[in-house]
């Protein structure tokens, strides 16, 4: 018997490795896709080997290696889409300017059945997810924390000893510290975290030797 209350996948998908991840309620197999940004038949065919049925489509932010296969998706099994925060529109609609390319295929805008906001909540089978906004490399990027499973899902908020990057439209790198410090850090050192690129991580260790938000380095 499964005794952890989420089951997790990873798959990388588009050019660029995103973390597109599948997660889902262990007890009911409910669950969703998070940041379908390319090569669906991939991460279908991840869904049909771990068994879960799809509840909704999740994104943290609306780039295009994180939401470029949304509406297809969406539409494909008739799912809705949670998140991002409204502020995230403009790169919704940016969507429509991309061709076809390896790894990403047509993609299009979409509309999400619901915008999240800070300490909103979304729902999988019978698990309850917290939503924090944390703006900086998007104005709209949100993250999704489990607290059962001390897991967080971060988009590009955060990496493994780096951050997002804050060059594009509307990013800001204080506004991405201060969203890193102030909706990250409060949830616990022992919380471990899925970025959008590479690999795991726990915010306790970024503090210690991150080199850009460490707690030494923002101290200086």
């Amino acid at each position: 018997m499964n005794d952890k209350p989420m089951g997790v996948a990873v798959i990388p998908v588009t050019p660029y490795q995103q973390n597109c991840s599948i997660i889902w309620c262990t007890k009911t197999m409910k669950g969703a896709v998070v940041d379908p940004g390319g090569e669906l038949d991939r991460i279908l065919m991840a869904v049909e080997e771990a068994g879960v049925t799809l509840e909704k489509i999740l994104i943290t932010h609306a780039h295009r290696d994180h939401a470029g296969a949304t509406a297809e998706l969406s539409e494909k099994f008739d799912l809705p889409i949670e998140g991002p925060q409204k502020e995230d529109q403009f790169w919704i609609d940016k969507l429509a300017g991309y061709g076809p390319e390896p790894g990403f295929g047509q993609s299009r805008p979409f509309t999400p059945t619901r915008w999240l906001e800070g300490h909103d909540t979304v729902t999988l089978g019978e698990l309850t997810l917290d939503v924090r906004h944390c703006p900086g490399h998007t104005p709209g990027h949100v993250i999704f924390f489990h607290e059962g499973s001390r897991l967080a899902i971060v988009g590009d908020v955060i990496f493994r000893r780096s951050v997002g990057r804050s060059d594009f439209p509307r990013g800001d790198a204080a506004t991405l510290v201060r969203s890193i410090t102030q909706e990250l850090w409060p949830l616990g050192d022992d919380v471990v975290f899925l970025p959008g690129h590479g690999q795991l991580s726990t915010f306790g260790q970024e503090r210690q030797d991150n080199p850009y938000v460490a707690d030494s380095v923002l101290a200086g």
